[in-house]
């Protein structure tokens, strides 16, 4: 055998599992010190390479004798991570995408088109809790990035990787003193600059200044027997989002479906045909509408505190001790103003002044890009004032013991206990809301000819005299998950070519999501109208909110924003609620100070809500055999089998309820609620192979090849017992809606192949294409089923309704029909006015227990496990050096392609398996470096892709392709101070979002550009 191929065959027999692994682009974005040659005066002249250029050399090797695809992001220096946040960071590898946040920050991601939820988040090789209510994705804007030394994603199955993650493995690596061998100190500051905080009305903005403050301290003592590192980080930022959307999606029926917004109907509720002068009315098919349009403003603040400490201690070169523990606490604050009109399903055709409804058609779906509402002049147009505050805590401890017995068998110990906490931190509870209406809108109309959503009411303006609350809602939600899990594993080598692996794991997951609602629908209002015309309602320009959509200057939008004073609304209320009786309570005394306080406030337990509780047990146990080959051209294959088992305990705290109440115009309530729980539980087990084989072709060029099996387990939320029924849901003349949960499901099972080719053609670049293929079964779809409850009637049927069809009062004019009902029956059983002073408005409550009335119908949306289909796609990389000069480029390009995708041609009660999150994706970085500077500039683009199923996962939600354009410049000074400064959003996008076609408007949103600039010290 040459020398070359046993150098050669001995690298390959050196191959290890990476600790950390790079990204070949994502290196150059890390503001390093600059590529530079030194001499060293020694026995023997070397060049000694530092910088960005080293940092590559060091990571593409890695990447060259990984086991499997993977992929990654490393700090070139602790404390000088790329980016803003972890999540944004990872959006510059191939195949990750990510979910913004309402204030633009990125914070959970997709992999090759697998959403959040499917991608396993491990810190130093643990499973993370996320207390995120019902959901696995990991929230990375609750991680600093100052103390983390890499982020690796594993793509490829590993039999030695925890399940879950069927999109990737993400594992995020902390500083580690004894890896570092020296010691380190460093010390930044920055201030932080967001303009969007300038589109907000000044009663809410925030300072659009925030600083940040971040330290670090390692060392290793006693000839490096005994390490200590402490970091922390503090980051405030405020931000501001406007949005403008609908917040009840759109409905899609049948486009001769009686009672249907478009209907007309006869007496009996038969199909006649469409309303007289709609335009383009389909003959077949379906046809949507929405319901309303919100226009929101929200300042959000966020408040994060990072820590961590960590003892290590070695007794011998053999043996080491790791003593860890991570802090995060974040502390998330909003105000929001909304101004909305609902339309409900009152829409017309022509009405001389105002155009008719007008339609047009994609596909078998038509949309009314034109959509007028006719009132008469009194409809209430709602100003919403709301609150929001939430405190989540997260605290790890672990320990980990690390054994070489011999030069043959290493042992690894690790056990951690972690617990995340959500909790309310406001005396207001999470998230608290107050209506205020103005009742003097009339015919409205809607155009969906832009990007923006434009309302045009004419007769529309602020009056005090017309205005009154009409709901409160006071939300108190807590949300918890512990994660206590113990791995032991261990390496032997028999010889110099074949290695052996094995571990066993137990994790043990508790999650609970609870809530309480105080939620009173007073849609006739507590207190006359102009009962609150001294709450101080400042008004601005509509428009001047958006001006980044395009639209928003449409000379047909209607101008003018309002914005009421929170406070002073709330202590008006609880005023009033003094004064005069809210009318969701039906008749009787006011309420007393005590009370009226209760009743603006949230619940203080949760046995008005929800309590959902699911335990999740799994233990799991793995072999792995790595074996190197003595060939022409050296291969190395590892071939793993991982068996896993779960047990799922589900126990869920539901309500249930004895009657109904047709209340105000368009709504129905349920009643005389009581709470219960039951208890589900689910197993399953699997037996996953992996098998990892790589090639050399030539000292450049290497081929790979993977195939495995992973499972991807189902949301907390798909798991709970019991039906719970939403008591707001019913409307006149629609369904209410409901849900219930599954334990035994199954969890998503995918088959992956992967096939890659990279060439090295220097040390620090290379391109490389891959391919990839996943087979998923038994994916997660929802079906509705249709259930009717004792006691639960529609009062809007029975011998009264009936009565007042047959008097001429068409089907969509609910106002009328309650007041014939009111004024013709009140006083008979389940009839009662409680309010006459305007004849043509009555107010009261009609029952559901009036005669002849017909059960209401619940459309239940149940979890279940579906077919499956395919996942496949191509990856393309590449990292270029241009010699010495400084300069550097590098990009990448994902396509993504699946047969699991949303039908938008099926009707709302069709089963739909679309898969939420696919999407293809670009990067295109070029930076540029010197002794002193440090330049870059990045474009990030996302395709388009399906962001949610709504409404019980039968409605679609877009996410339209966008991109964002960032850039950074850095000045060293001396060897230890650094100035940063970090401009991201400068293209100052929007994002925007639709339903089954680009006409149906969801929502438009906008932040703006961001500014940090800073400097950092190193000691």
């Amino acid at each position: 055998m040459t020398s070359e191929k046993l150098q050669r065959l001995g690298a390959s027999r050196r191959r290890h599992r990476p600790i950390v692994i790079a990204c070949h682009m994502t290196v150059a974005m890390c503001g390093a010190t600059a590529a530079q040659a030194q001499q060293a005066t020694q026995s023997l002249e070397t060049v000694v390479v530092t910088g960005i250029r080293k940092s590559l050399e060091t990571t593409t090797n890695l990447k060259r004798t990984a086991t499997g695809l993977v992929d990654g992001i490393v700090a070139e220096d602790i404390g000088k991570f790329p980016d803003t946040n972890l999540a944004e960071s990872m959006q510059r590898i191939a195949g990750v995408s990510i979910d913004r946040n309402a204030s633009g920050e990125g914070s959970r991601v997709t992999v090759r088109g697998v959403g959040p939820e499917f991608n396993m988040v491990l810190l130093n090789g643990r499973q993370m809790p996320t207390s995120a209510g019902g959901t696995r994705a990991f929230d990375f804007a609750n991680l600093s990035s100052d103390a983390v030394s890499a982020l690796e994603v594993y793509k490829t199955a590993r039999a030695s990787s925890p399940t879950g993650g069927i999109g990737a493995t993400i594992n995020v690596k902390t500083a580690r003193p004894l890896d570092q061998r020296e010691t380190l100190a460093s010390v930044g500051v920055k201030m932080n600059y967001d303009e969007s905080i300038g589109r907000l009305p000044s009663e809410i903005a925030g300072s659009k200044t925030t600083p940040e403050v971040s330290g670090i301290y390692s060392t290793a003592l006693a000839n490096n027997t005994i390490g200590i590192a402490i970091s922390g980080n503090y980051s405030k930022r405020n931000s501001g989002s406007n949005n403008a959307f609908t917040g009840n999606g759109w409905e899609t029926t049948a486009w001769n479906k009686p009672g249907s917004a478009w209907a007309k109907s006869s007496p009996d509720g038969s199909w006649i045909g469409p309303i007289d002068g709609l335009k383009n009315y389909p003959t077949s098919g379906y046809v949507t509408h929405t319901n309303d349009v919100r226009y929101r403003v929200t300042d959000l603040e966020r408040e994060r505190i990072n820590g961590q400490a960590v003892l290590q201690f070695a007794p011998s070169k053999d043996l080491k001790f790791t003593l860890d523990h991570t802090l995060a606490i974040n502390t998330t604050k909003s105000k929001a103003i909304e101004n909305s009109a609902w339309f409900g399903p009152s829409f017309s055709g022509a009405l001389g002044s105002s155009p008719p409804s007008t339609f047009v058609t994609t596909g078998q779906v038509s949309d009314p890009i034109i959509q007028t509402a006719t009132w008469d002049g009194t409809h209430d147009y709602a100003m919403y004032a709301a609150q929001f505050a939430n405190k989540t805590k997260l605290n790890s401890t672990g320990l980990n013991a690390a054994w070489k017995v011999s030069e043959a068998l290493n042992i690894d110990f690790d056990a951690h206990s972690s617990k995340s906490r959500t909790r309310p931190d406001s005396p207001y509870g999470s998230g608290n809301i107050i209506d205020l209406a103005l009742f003097n809108q009339g015919n409205t109309t809607m155009y969906y000819d832009q990007k923006f959503p434009v309302m045009e009411s004419k007769t529309l303006a602020y009056n005090s005299g017309k205005t009154t609350v009409t709901g409160s809602q006071f939300e108190n939600n807590i949300a918890d998950q512990d994660v206590d899990q113990v791995q032991l594993s261990g390496t032997y080598r028999l010889n110099a070519a074949d290695k052996l692996l094995a571990g066993l794991g137990f994790t043990k997951l508790k999650n609970r999501s609870a809530g309480s609602n105080n939620f009173h629908g007073d849609w006739g209002g507590i207190g006359p109208q102009g009962s609150f015309k001294d709450v101080p309602v400042a008004q601005y320009s509509l428009p001047g909110f958006f001006n980044r959509i395009p639209g928003h200057d449409d000379p047909r939008q209607f101008q003018t924003f309002f914005v009421p004073d929170f406070n002073a609304l709330r202590a008006q209320a609880v005023k009033n609620a003094q004064s005069y009786r809210p009318t969701s309570l039906g008749d009787g005394a006011p309420l007393s100070a005590a009370e009226a306080e209760a009743y603006f406030s949230p619940y203080t337990d949760f046995s008005h809500g929800n309590d959902w509780r699911t335990t999740e047990k799994s233990t799991s146990i793995y072999g792995q055999w790595d074996h190197a080959f003595d060939t022409e051209m050296p291969m190395n294959v590892s071939v793993g089998l991982r068996y896993e088992r779960t047990k799922v305990d589900s126990t869920s705290q539901v309500t249930s309820y004895t009657g109904t109440v047709w209340y105000a115009e368009n709504e129905v309530k349920l009643t005389g609620d009581t709470t219960t729980f039951g208890t589900k539980t689910g197993k399953y087990s699997y037996v996953l192979p992996s098998i990892d084989w790589d090639m050399d072709v030539t000292d450049k060029l290497k081929v790979r090849a993977s195939y495995g099996v992973n499972i991807g387990r189902p949301a907390f939320s798909n798991m709970l017992g019991g039906i719970q029924l939403n008591a707001n849901s019913g409307r006149y003349n629609i369904n209410g809606s409901g849900s219930t949960g599954d334990p035994a499901l199954k969890p998503l099972k995918s088959k992956n192949l992967d096939l890659s080719a990279e060439y090295y053609y220097t040390k620090s670049s290379y391109v490389a294409a891959g391919l990839f293929y996943k087979k998923v079964t038994d994916f997660f779809s929802t079906k509705v089923v249709q259930a009717t409850f004792a006691g639960l009637n529609q009062p809007a049927s029975g011998t009264y309704y009936d009565a007042a069809r047959a008097s001429g009062i068409p089907a969509d004019s609910p106002k009328l029909l309650r007041n014939y009902i009111l004024k013709n029956y009140n006083g008979q059983p389940g009839v009662k006015i409680t309010d006459a002073s305007d004849p043509t408005f009555l107010k009261g409550d009609i029952l559901g227990s009036v005669p002849g009335t017909k059960p209401l119908v619940f459309d239940i949306s149940t979890p279940s496990n579906g077919d499956g289909d395919n996942i496949k796609g191509v990856e393309l990389n590449f990292s270029h050096v241009f010699g010495t000069t400084g300069f550097g480029v590098s990009g990448n390009y994902t396509y993504v392609k699946s047969g699991l995708e949303f039908n938008n041609n099926a009707a709302t009660t069709d089963v739909q398996t679309g898969l939420v999150g696919i999407s293809n994706s670009a990067n295109l970085v070029g930076f540029f470096e010197n002794d002193q500077w440090s330049v870059r500039a990045a474009y990030n683009w996302r395709g388009g892709f399906l962001a949610a199923r709504d409404d019980n996962g039968n409605n679609p939600r877009y996410t339209e392709a966008y991109g964002q354009v960032d850039a950074s410049i850095g000045y060293k000074i001396g060897k230890n101070l650094t100035l940063q400064a970090d401009l991201l959003n400068l293209n100052d996008g929007y994002i925007r979002q639709h339903g089954r076609s680009k006409n149906e408007i969801i929502s438009a949103i906008q932040t703006g550009r961001r500014y940090l600039v800073g400097a950092r010290y190193r000691f």
